[in-house]
């Protein structure tokens, strides 16, 4: 028999019922916990959960063990009633149609909701996440599910929800908060608080108990192409006192919280989803840049800290990616900094691991580093056996399994998962994108936006008719530009040219702007440059050509860079600049709200943009005008 088989002649339980098994199981452990020896996980200050863990533990098969370590996908957005397509999806990785069945095959320890994948090679279609009663509905599933296994181990229910317009899985009715640059320009610790506050409020509602989230790297490679407006920020000083912040908020909020990705992200060169970086940082720099946002989540409270799959040769020379270096996670992560919470692995289906270490060996190596918790391993049933094999013969000892499993059952006890698995679908609906949490998006983006040149003191505006040419990057962004200029008396004309514009695009932008006032054009990553060649990227170099041909028109013009700050770089003699560091509805509102003059612009750039000849600064960390 395969060790992945799973009986399917048990009788079927009902909810209630499931629920009477797991709290019987509790309580046994409560009242009748075992005597702790020397050889057992975990420490006498883990009180009052140890005993229950260790006597949880003492009752689970090996395979049981094995699951826990696990935190899979599964497709479709009910636990037992799918689409044909999410069947075909789950057929394809698990061998099963539905995701309730998956958990009864691997009885793993958590899952991950997505919407979409597209930042993986052959990555598939999940999605998860529909209105906010529907998540809630497939997450009680998913527990009932996982009750239902002889262990009655509850899940953990995880998700990117890192805020901003990059990495949200969750987007409208969920409050759309501006993102960690965002949050890096508005510089409050407060702010940075009560934004992961309001998405951790949000996430619990829908049953999610953990988010992905805060991003901890520190950014101050300007072609990143992978973290960017989600670091808060180029100053370690920075990131370590917001991201400590928002550990914070998260665990206010009802979820936990996960520091990423260590040991630091955010001087690189290659995406790891699609390759394997390399941060050639000293050990000096690593421990004055990289490591101190990391200390300050630790010393904050975080539980759970996720690997980057970067290789770093000053602190591991053999070449190993941070997720399979036991010299990283180990020697740095567990002795150095005295982390003793859960270590889960980025996606082990990302390029940065499965371009070193076929399926059956990332998830081994990966154990024996440090992790103890396996994202998404491509090939499920191969990673599932290696590791049973590995734990069978002694490459991975019982007693290193046990310290995982023990932290990964210790950390539900902690956040009372275990107490509460399941939510009530019908009040998700009124948390999530609640008045008050809308509203306090809102204000906390006004104090974001950057004004980075106002040379010819063109802001603010005045209110009344006037004719705008909204060009450049973004359908909904220009559109929304307009529309809201709109709203305070202008006629409007819009141009959208996405990232590359042709010249046939840049010629009719040009055209157009004779006819208007004013001119709006909005770019994405006009700084961008291409790694093999050192050069502007095609996108990069089209959108700069569209800006400095509306400038020679001789037209007022406005330039806002929606994504990354860097943009100015590339047409350094605009004179109107704004950065919003995102392209959220309210990042779009607040960025018409300062060009009016409604909001006096307060953000101060998070980071140092560079002079495109590499001579120094063009601005530096700290600038930002007002009126």
């Amino acid at each position: 028999m395969s060790a992945l088989s799973a009986s399917t002649t048990r009788p079927a339980r009902t909810p209630l019922r499931l629920l009477v098994i797991g709290l019987s199981v509790v309580v046994a452990a409560a009242f009748c916990p075992p005597a702790a020896t020397a050889g057992d996980p975990g420490h006498s200050g883990d009180s009052p959960y140890r005993g229950r863990v260790l006597s949880l533990m003492r009752h689970m098969t090996l395979k049981q063990k094995v699951g826990q370590l696990l935190v899979i996908e599964v497709a479709g957005r009910d636990a037992t009633t799918v689409s044909d397509a999410a069947k075909a999806v789950n057929q394809r990785l698990y061998g099963v149609d539905t995701p309730a069945e998956a958990i009864a095959k691997y009885q793993p320890g958590g899952v991950i909701y997505y919407s979409t994948r597209v930042a993986c090679t052959g990555c598939a279609s999940d999605d998860n996440i529909g209105d906010p009663a529907q998540v809630a509905t497939l997450s009680n599933g998913l527990q009932s599910a996982a009750l239902a296994r002889p262990s009655h181990i509850p899940l953990q229910v995880s998700v990117d929800q890192e805020g901003g317009a990059l990495v949200a899985r969750f987007l409208a009715p969920a409050t759309q908060m501006p993102g960690n640059m965002a949050l890096g320009a508005d510089r409050s610790v407060q702010d940075a608080y009560d934004s992961a506050q309001v998405i951790g409020e949000e996430l619990k509602s829908v049953g999610v108990t953990q988010d992905y989230a805060p991003v901890s790297d520190v950014n101050i490679n300007p072609n990143n192409p992978v973290i960017g407006i989600r670091s808060i920020g180029g100053d370690a000083n920075l990131v370590s006192d917001l991201a400590s912040a928002q550990v914070k908020g998260y665990h206010a909020g009802g979820v936990s919280a996960v520091a990423k990705h260590f040991p630091g992200h955010g001087d690189t060169g290659v995406d790891s989803h699609f390759g394997l970086p390399q941060v050639t940082h000293s050990l000096e720099q690593f421990h004055a840049i990289d490591l101190p946002p990391f200390q300050a989540d630790i010393a904050a409270g975080v539980d759970t800290i996720m690997t980057a799959h970067v290789v770093f040769p000053a602190v591991d020379p053999s070449g190993a990616p941070a997720t399979m270096s036991h010299r990283i996670l180990t020697g740095v992560l567990r002795d150095e900094l005295g982390f003793k919470g859960l270590i889960v692995t980025d996606a082990l289906d990302m390029a940065g691991a499965t371009s070193t270490y076929p399926p059956d060996v990332a998830p081994v190596q990966a154990i024996l580093a440090g992790a103890d918790q396996l994202l998404v391993p491509p090939q499920m049933d191969t990673a599932y056996g290696a590791v049973l094999d590995a734990v069978r013969n002694g490459t991975i000892s019982e007693q290193r399994l046990d310290a995982s499993v023990y932290r990964i059952l210790l950390h539900k006890y902690q956040h009372g998962i275990f107490a509460h698995p399941m939510v009530d679908a019908a009040s998700a609906p009124t948390i999530m994108g609640a008045p008050d949490h809308l509203a306090a998006a809102q204000a906390i983006t006004d104090r974001t936006t950057t004004l980075v040149k106002n040379d010819a003191g063109l802001l603010p505006l005045a209110a009344g008719p006037r004719k705008v040419l909204v060009a450049g990057w973004g359908v909904g962004t220009t559109r929304g530009i307009a529309d809201a200029m709109a709203a305070r008396g202008a006629t409007t004309q819009v141009l959208e040219s996405g990232t590359t514009p042709s010249a046939t695009q840049v010629d009719a932008a040009v055209a157009a702007a004779q006819g208007n006032d004013i001119v709006v054009v909005s770019t994405n990553n006009a700084y961008a440059v291409d790694a093999s060649t050192g050069q502007p990227t095609a996108s990069a170099a089209a959108q700069t050509r569209l800006v400095r041909a509306l400038l020679a028109t001789g037209k007022p013009v406005v330039v806002a860079a929606m994504r990354n700050p860097y943009d100015v770089a590339s047409f350094p003699e605009a004179p109107t600049v704004l950065d919003t560091f995102g392209y959220t509805a309210d990042q779009v509102e607040s960025l018409v709200r300062v060009l009016f003059g409604e909001v006096n612009p307060s953000g101060r750039l998070p980071v140092t943009i560079p002079r495109s000849d590499g001579t120094g600064a063009l601005f530096g960390f700290g600038h930002g005008l007002g009126y």
